[in-house]
């Protein structure tokens, strides 16, 4: 897909529409998905993503093949979805599930503790700085390499690794006081 994202970019730089739809076609649901996420905003999503996509049709030229064109999509739309959150004063307080936007959505057979958990993790998510949660959803959500996340949030390598290690402490940090009371629940309500 890499070969053919770059054949379609190029297209663009040229001017060809035909290719730019492709590319948004194909774009459309990962950046709706993380927009969602980074601002917790279902109306703001479309116009984010349209945002991006315009600047895809007007820098396709600027594109220089150092990474991925995925790669370079995803850190327009990080940048736009950092001043989306400047401009709200905040990131999102609850990031609803969203099925129409989210990339990998579990099918029927998760049981009810999966559901649960992935929740939390969801409401969780909403506590982190944007740079911290945007880490984590390139990563886990997306399947970013840390590389690629650096290029994607315009910083070295190694402090993408170390937001997520402060990501993951914090996660945790937040997780395990409501997985000990619920535990704790559970045992004074079975006495």
């Amino acid at each position: 897909m890499n070969l053919e994202d770059s054949a379609l970019l190029a297209a663009v730089a040229e001017g060809d529409v035909q290719a730019f739809e492709k590319l948004f076609l194909r774009y459309h649901q990962p950046v709706a998905a993380f927009l969602f996420k980074m601002t917790g905003r279902r109306g703001l999503v479309e116009e984010l993503v349209n945002d991006v996509m315009v600047v895809v049709w007007q820098k396709a030229q600027t594109f220089a093949g150092r990474s991925r064109v995925s790669t370079w999509i995803m850190g327009v739309a990080y940048r736009k979805a950092l001043k989306a959150i400047a401009k709200l004063g905040r990131a999102p307080t609850m990031v609803a599930v969203e099925p129409d936007l989210l990339v990998d959505e579990a099918g029927p057979d998760l049981d009810l503790a999966d559901t649960e958990r992935r929740d939390q993790i969801r409401r969780t998510l909403t506590k982190l700085s944007p740079e911290h949660r945007a880490v984590v959803e390139l990563t886990y959500y997306l399947g970013y390499s840390y590389a690629e996340i650096a290029q994607i949030v315009g910083c070295p390598e190694n402090t993408v690794k170390t937001r997520m290690f402060y990501a993951r402490r914090k996660l945790r940090a937040l997780i395990q006081p409501s997985h000990t009371a619920g535990r704790e629940e559970g045992r004074t309500g079975s006495r």
